[in-house]
């Protein structure tokens, strides 16, 4: 393969070319977390890989998730005990590989007289929950009385409340989870880009071969062959098989999910939460980075899946489940900051409605050669390469004779992740935090790049010691530069709509700061990747566009 490493947007171009002269021994398409996690397992086992994702990594479903790692307790519920088994110890070894993103979160259950888990079916359900997924002995569940359930979170409803139920799930950023496995990925040799869709299959005598690809943002087209291709494409994976001429038999089913931001001055909420909704659905509360935010919805989907929306039934929805559980809020549209909505790709059941549908991932096998995985959950991405690796590499070795280890991607740290393990995490992140302020940042701008960027952070230090200049001339103060300028070299940040929304979050959980900082960076890229007027007024409506979206509901069409 080709220089490892390179990931950056400047250099996208080069890549394209390089998939196109040299046959690839795998293909994936799409790059969401699963499309990632099977970069990665294929390139370990010493296979050359391409990956082409039509918009930027993350964008469909992998960074629109509930962002928690979890081990699936509503799955006891439809006694899919393997999933939450699997799910379980999948947690476990993701958060090992990448504590920067991936923090345990005590979460209390709590027990309403006549909801969803009575006190016993809690009790039994968390325990059996403990035992499946190999719960570390001191996360392990906690029973606890009403007085000690208020004590955790005051905000509740104390009418009809019995109790709770305190376990340990793991919060997630879903987005820096895709880019870090892609990074993770592509250090290894894997070539991977952004904004370039498969726009044609290419067939030799009835097999697929290859694919027309079209990069998005300059418009040139190049031929990538490969002896595998695997479709990976979420929400997309059925329009692949369409154009395949092989969508027989199971299909997807999308459904939407929802969730909104409040700032924790309007939701003090010191705890998170998983509770009953008046018509005996589950949602999430959860604090993070002075916000809370609070989902999920689950209604089927079939409008544009580019661009999936909030409406106004779907903050209203989730506005009266929080109000219902904590009744002292009295939230309104007004305290929503900001939202964002995610589409499920699962496999469609006859007579099942969407929160009945199972999150198990299938593989479909097309007579070309195509193949394709769908289906599952965040959380199971890794096990998820590794089944369909397993097959590419037993497909390769009959045809090629050539054998392919097994995984072990259990064993990889992920980018970023070189930080000493879970246990070595927060004294890393206080010694990086002292590196940043050593640079005249302050302890909190300083911690938050830590903890973003984790083993990645000195990057981001050497670059406020290098760049102070360029910062200044750019308008932008020298820690968001630094980011900045990373996100453009090491993460193949393309426009100003992957810097805010997928390389920092900030478009849902800081979008004040997005917009104070939107016009210099926009500025900026266009400086730097000498975009044409039209070209930089297109990118800022663009960017203007997804932060209106993310705060205004979508109408419902007449």
């Amino acid at each position: 393969m080709g220089k490892l490493g390179t990931f950056s947007s400047e250099t996208r171009a080069q890549l394209l070319e390089q998939m196109a002269t040299e046959p690839l021994d795998l293909l994936v398409i799409g790059g969401g977390i699963t499309g990632a996690g099977i970069a990665l397992d294929a390139r370990t086992r010493g296979m050359n890989v391409g990956l082409v994702e039509m918009q930027d990594f993350g964008a469909g479903t992998s960074s629109r998730s509930t962002k928690l790692i979890h081990g699936g307790l509503r799955y006891l519920k439809q006694l899919e005990f393997k999933l939450v088994a699997e799910v379980g110890k999948e947690r476990a070894i993701v958060y090992e590989n990448a504590p920067h993103v991936t923090t345990p979160e005590w979460m209390l259950l709590p027990i309403i007289e006549g909801g969803t888990y009575g006190k016993l079916a809690t009790s039994v359900g968390l325990l059996v929950y403990d035992l499946l997924a190999g719960v570390k002995r001191g996360e392990r569940r906690i029973m606890l009385s009403k007085q000690d359930t208020l004590r955790r979170e005051p905000l509740l409803r104390t009418d009809n409340l019995k109790g709770g139920g305190y376990y340990v799930e793991y919060r997630t950023d879903d987005a820096r989870l895709t880019i870090e496995t892609m990074k993770a990925a592509v250090g290894r040799g894997a070539l991977a880009v952004n904004y370039t869709k498969a726009e044609e299959l290419l067939y030799k005598d009835g097999k697929l071969v290859g694919i027309r690809a079209v990069d998005q943002l300059s418009g040139e087209s190049y031929e990538i062959y490969a002896r595998k291709i695997v479709n990976a494409a979420g929400p997309w994976a059925d329009t692949i098989r369409e154009k395949d001429g092989s969508k027989q038999g199971k299909r997807l089913h999308l459904t939407k999910g929802v969730h909104l931001v409040v700032d924790a001055s309007r939701f003090p909420l010191k705890q998170a939460i998983y509770f009953d909704t008046p018509d005996g659905r589950m949602v999430f509360a959860i604090p993070r980075d002075g916000k809370t935010y609070i989902g999920t919805t689950d209604t089927n989907y079939q409008g544009d899946i580019v661009h999936p929306r909030m409406t106004n039934e779907d903050r209203d929805y989730i506005l009266k489940a929080a109000n219902f559980m904590f009744p002292t809020l009295k939230l309104t549209a007004a305290d929503v900051e900001s939202s964002w909505a995610g589409l499920r790709p699962l496999i469609h059941e006859d007579g099942k409605s969407p929160s009945e549908l199972s999150r198990k991932d299938e593989i479909f096998l097309a007579k070309s050669g195509l193949m394709t995985i769908a289906g599952g959950k965040l959380t199971g991405y890794r096990k998820m390469a590794e089944r369909i690796v397993d097959l590419v590499a037993a497909q390769l070795k009959q045809e090629t004779g050539r054998e392919y280890p097994g995984c072990t991607t259990d064993q990889i740290k992920l980018s970023g992740g070189d930080v000493g393990g879970s246990r070595g995490y927060e004294a890393f992140v206080s010694a990086q935090t002292e590196e940043g302020v050593k640079r005249g940042l302050s302890r909190q701008q300083s911690s938050v790049l830590a903890r973003r960027y984790g083993s990645n952070a000195a990057r981001i230090f050497s670059r406020v010691d290098s760049k102070r200049a360029e910062a200044e001339r750019s308008g932008l103060p020298v820690e968001v530069f630094a980011a900045l300028d990373y996100a453009i070299e090491e993460e193949m940040a393309a426009t100003p709509v992957d810097f805010f929304i997928r390389r920092t979050g900030s478009a849902y959980f800081d979008i004040a700061w997005a917009h104070q900082w939107k016009a210099q960076v926009v500025q900026y890229m266009a400086e730097r990747f000498g975009w044409s007027s039209e070209q930089r007024e297109a990118q800022r409506r663009t960017l203007d566009t997804m932060l209106d979206y993310a705060v205004t509901p979508l109408k419902a069409q007449a």
